[in-house]
């Protein structure tokens, strides 16, 4: 297997592979440039994203700053948006379903790194050259969901379809469809039903 097989399948790696270093600069100055566009230059943005999200919908939108590791293992459904400061290290496929929506500040983190100092620690090869072996799980976020502000979400998780995430959770495990889920570690506080209906809120009209 290559590298870059090894990551995707969620194996032991090294990051510093030649394929893998020029993935990751690309993604890296895409995004770069992408920060220093202004919101009206819409042209000059969706070419950009075009570049780094191949696998993007239609009517999507990012407030920016962004950041990704590599762009192209990230899959965006159509209509989703992201506010300030997201964040996708997707050296595992991230998949975002449509009509997803994140708050300022959320980061979706599929990095892995062994627990033991002696199996994580920087290695050097006869030749000079460092190098470490890391791992990922891959994360998936389904159709219709809210994440709020500050959320992370680590490697390994499903977000079931129409869930809401409450501001500042750190999502470890799945979150079953349909769920109010919040907290560190995230947890399910509810269903969300129709009773939640913002035509029930007399205040907001």
């Amino acid at each position: 297997m290559t590298e870059t097989e090894k990551m995707l399948a969620g194996k032991l790696y090294d990051p510093t592979d030649p394929e893998l270093t020029k993935q990751r600069i690309t993604a890296h100055r895409l995004s770069q440039v992408y920060n220093s566009t202004f919101e009206d230059e819409t042209e000059k943005r969706a070419d950009i994203l075009r570049q780094l999200l191949p696998h993007m919908g239609k009517d999507c939108g990012f407030q920016g700053p962004i950041q990704f590791d590599y762009g192209i293992y990230t899959t965006v459904g159509t209509g989703s948006f992201a506010n300030f400061n997201f964040t996708v290290l997707d050296c595992c496929p991230v998949t975002i379903g449509n009509n997803v929506f994140f708050g300022p500040n959320c980061s979706l983190m599929p990095p892995m790194h062994p627990l033991l100092p002696q199996e994580r620690i920087i290695r050097r090869r006869e030749d000079g050259t460092l190098y470490d072996l890391e791992y990922a799980k891959p994360i998936t976020i389904e159709d219709d969901c809210w994440i709020a502000a500050n959320v992370v979400v680590c490697g390994g998780v499903t977000i079931g379809r129409g869930c809401v995430i409450g501001a500042g959770s750190v999502v470890t495990r799945d979150i079953p469809a349909g769920s109010l889920a919040a907290g560190n570690p995230c947890r399910v506080i509810r269903p969300i039903s129709g009773a939640d209906s913002v035509e029930l809120k007399r205040e907001l009209f």
